[in-house]
Parts: structure tokens; sequence; C-alpha cells
């Protein structure tokens, strides 16, 4: 455990070793918020433009505040990083993982700014269709796909569904030709690469529910299969190897296994298969422990990586395609909160903890208890120069496991009604949020120029009891 610089028995010393003592506990930390957020005259943080102590006023809190500027920044650095790395073989293109965060005027922005567009559900699908996403820049993911949801898909003339299982050809292929069409079909690789992050979202080890195994035999089995259906086309593989990914070491283990598939599809079936998308997972700075890639070393890394493979194998380099999700998302958004009860808990001798409890919670940031998630926080409706506590955030509901922070420092004078902020909140919080305790999911709001936009309106009492016909 780390010691107070003043001595144990003037602080909270529960700090985790990789949690430094801060110079100025008022400092927004680069890297952490998004490009327009500062400090403005007051000692309040602004976002946009616009003070948080106005967006609590006027929206209230919990709230989801979206910096657009930034968020439609990260699209086009990503978009403009991997046109520029892969120009000088078959292109790439880049698709916005909308399972991290998705909403009409999102997927607007997406389109606008020329990026295609990953489903997994149909209720994604609806989101996308509805803001008048076109739909052959949507891919359709999904291990569990219905019937249903592909005929929607098809009707729509999405770009392309993603197979996920060697049942799922049969079944794409009847809805195809009882529409009368032929369906543009990836095939989900699993490449046996396990990702350095947790074992909940690393998705291309064996003993999990995605895709069809390389190594097993099933996605070269899946090659034929679609190759003999009467209403497919293949038109590429598909690998992704796991979320939160800071080097490109796993993907080029993956990609030389995929590779290695596309050239035995050719040696074995005299089929060419000319492209390849290796999904996303690209990671995200949630506090001081992680220094994720830019775009742009991401990109070009990951292109000298697929050329070589490809030179090795004497394969063309295909067209590739990427999925970042949460890398565009995540930073845009920090979720703004009001203090209730703060607690100074003793532990024995000198050791304590500071609780300072938050009105959302594991509604609105499931992450924490799900994934062991490290996130951070500050107080952004005013400074302070009282020294700093470690504190641990929680949430207003009916679980010990409902913590939104687990340590991070704030002035040891935090109090009921401040505002505090929790960065990188964007991609994956609003997408889990659930109703836990009948708690209404909070807004999102984003803002831009000195202005306040409503994107998802805050849920009402009104709206879970509508949901009740007891």
């Amino acid at each position: 455990m780390r010691a107070h610089e003043a001595g144990a028995l003037h602080g909270n010393d529960a700090a985790p070793t990789w949690l430094p003592y801060p110079a100025d506990v008022n400092t927004l930390i680069d890297g952490l918020w998004s490009r327009t957020t500062a400090r403005n005259a007051e000692g309040a943080v602004e976002v946009g433009g616009v003070d948080v102590r106005r967006i609590a006023e006027e929206v209230g809190t919990p709230a989801f505040v979206l910096d657009e500027a930034d968020f439609r920044h990260r699209a086009r650095s990503f978009r403009d990083a991997f046109a520029a790395a892969f120009a000088p073989h078959a292109g790439a293109e880049v698709y916005y993982a909308g399972k991290a965060f998705l909403c009409g005027a999102v997927a607007r922005w997406v389109e606008e700014d020329g990026l295609g567009l990953d489903v997994c559900t149909g209720g994604e699908l609806a989101v996308a269709l509805r803001a008048g996403f076109p739909a052959p820049r949507i891919a359709l993911h999904g291990n569990n796909k219905s019937a249903g949801e592909i005929r929607r898909a098809l009707e729509a003339g999405v770009g392309r569904i993603v197979i996920d299982a060697l049942d799922e050809i049969p079944l794409v292929d009847e809805v195809a030709a009882d529409l009368g069409l032929r369906a543009a079909v990836m095939l989900r690789v699993t490449t046996g690469v396990e990702a350095h992050t947790h074992e909940f979202i690393a998705t291309a080890h064996e003993d999990q529910k995605f895709g069809l195994s390389l190594t097993g035999g099933d996605a070269l089995e899946a090659v034929r299969g679609v190759l003999e259906a009467e209403h497919l086309d293949l038109v590429g593989l598909h690998s992704h190897i796991g979320s939160q990914i800071f080097d490109t070491g796993g993907f080029e283990v993956a990609a030389r296994r995929v590779l290695g598939l596309v050239a035995d599809i050719r040696d074995e079936l005299g089929h060419i298969v000319d492209q390849l998308d290796l999904g996303g997972g690209f990671g995200v700075m949630y506090n001081t422990q992680h220094t994720p890639a830019t775009p742009e070393a991401l990109a070009s890394g990951i292109a000298e990586i697929v050329a070589r493979q490809c030179h090795e194998l004497g394969i063309d380099v295909p067209h590739l395609s990427f999925e970042p999700g949460r890398a565009i998302a995540g930073p845009s958004t920090q979720t703004l909160y009001t203090v209730g009860t703060v607690k100074d808990v003793r532990l024995g001798g000198p050791h304590h903890r500071v609780y300072v409890s938050v009105d959302g919670g594991m509604s609105d940031n499931v992450r924490t208890a799900l994934y062991d998630a490290d996130y951070s926080c500050l107080l952004t409706g005013r400074v302070s120069d009282v020294a700093p506590e470690v504190v641990r955030v929680v949430g207003k509901h009916c679980e010990s496991g409902d913590i939104v922070v687990k340590d991070e420092y704030l002035p040891g004078d935090v109090r009921r009604g401040d505002l505090v902020s929790v960065p990188v909140t964007g991609a994956y919080c609003y997408s889990l949020a659930s109703n836990y305790n009948h708690v209404p999911r909070p807004p999102v709001v984003a803002v831009r120029d000195g202005a306040i936009r409503t994107l998802i309106r805050r849920e009402t009492e009104e709206d879970l009891l509508g949901l009740d016909l007891g």
C-alpha cells in the first residue's frame, strides 16, 4: 500500500500502488478527458463550451455528457489513419461498432463522416435504418441471429452478414432464397489468439461462444458450405480478438492465422478471398495505468503486419476493414453525478476509506462490477485547495458491488451537493444500462459550441410503470 506523503496518520493509505498522489487534485489529466473539456475562470469544468453546473441545472444528474466534436474527430481520425496506411495496398475502411453506443444522432454523424456501421442485433439495425443510414454500409454481426433479423437485414440491403456458426449457413441461404436474392456474407473465424484483456472481453480464444474454429476445422468447412450454397456470396473473412487491446501483438498472430486460411482457400478450393475484417478492440485510457496507441500507430503497425504476412504466403493484400467502437465513443463522454452521502469508514487502527455516494451507479455503469473495470473521477463543479483523500465512488443501489470508481483522489472536503464527473464512459455504459432497483436510465446529451442537445431523454417513473401491466 502507498504511504501518504504526510505520513500514514494523515491520510487514507488504501490507495493502490499504481495510483499516483496528485500534485494538484483539480487538474484534468491529459488523455482522460475529451478534447473540449477544460476548467473555466470560475473553476468549474466546461465541455463543448458548456459549464457542467448548467448541465446539472437544465437536464439534471446523473447524465451522460457527450462531446460531439471529440466523437467526430476520433471517428475521422480512424477513418483517415487506416485509409492512409492501406492506400499502397487494396485500401481499408472503418466501421463504427454500434454496440459501444448507438442512437439516431450518432448513426447520422458516423454516416456523414464516411464510416460504415457495425450492428449486432435487430434493435441496433432498427436504430440505424430509422436514422437513414445507408444499408449497403451496414454489417450485421451476432452469434445467434434470428431468421427475422436476417430477413430484415437482407430486405434492407445490408452490405454484409457476418456468419458466426455452421448452422447459420443454411439459415441465411434459406432466407435469401425466399427473398429471391443472393446474400453477401463474411465468416467469423476464431483464430485461437488469447488477447491480453479481461476474460469476458477476449473473443478469439477457443473456449467461448463466438466464431468458427480455425484449428478445429470448422472455418474451412464453413467456407466450403458457403461456396456450395446457392444464394450466398462469400465476400471475406472476419476475425476479432477482443477488446481494450493496447498493442498490435495479438493482431500479428491473428492476421498470420487468418491469412493462412486465405491461402488454404485459394490452394484447396480455388477461391480468392479479397476482403478481411480484423475487428476492433482498440484500447482507451480509463486511468493513468493505460497508454493507448494512436490511430496512426495502430494503422501503420497493422498494415506492416498484414503486408509482411501476405508476402510470406504469396497472396495479395486483401481489402481490410476495422471496427473501432470504444476508441471512438469512450473518451468522448463523461458521466456527471451529484454527490449524496459521504462516509469515512474506519478499517482498524489508522486505516480508513472514504465512500462517496452518487445519484447513479451500476444502473448506468455496470462495467466495474462486470469487468472489474477501473475508472477515474474529478470534482467538476468547483476547485478545492484541501488536501486529497483516496475515495471510493459508489452508487445508490442495494449491492455492495455497486462501485463506480474503486480508487481515486478527490479533495478532502468533497461533500453532499458537489458535482463529480467520471470520464471515458461513452462506450458500453449506456448500452449496458439497466433499471435495477427501478431506477430510470439517465439521459445522453451532446454538447457543442455552447449548446446542449438531448440525444436520448431521461427515463421517468411513468416509463417504468407503463411497462407493468400487472
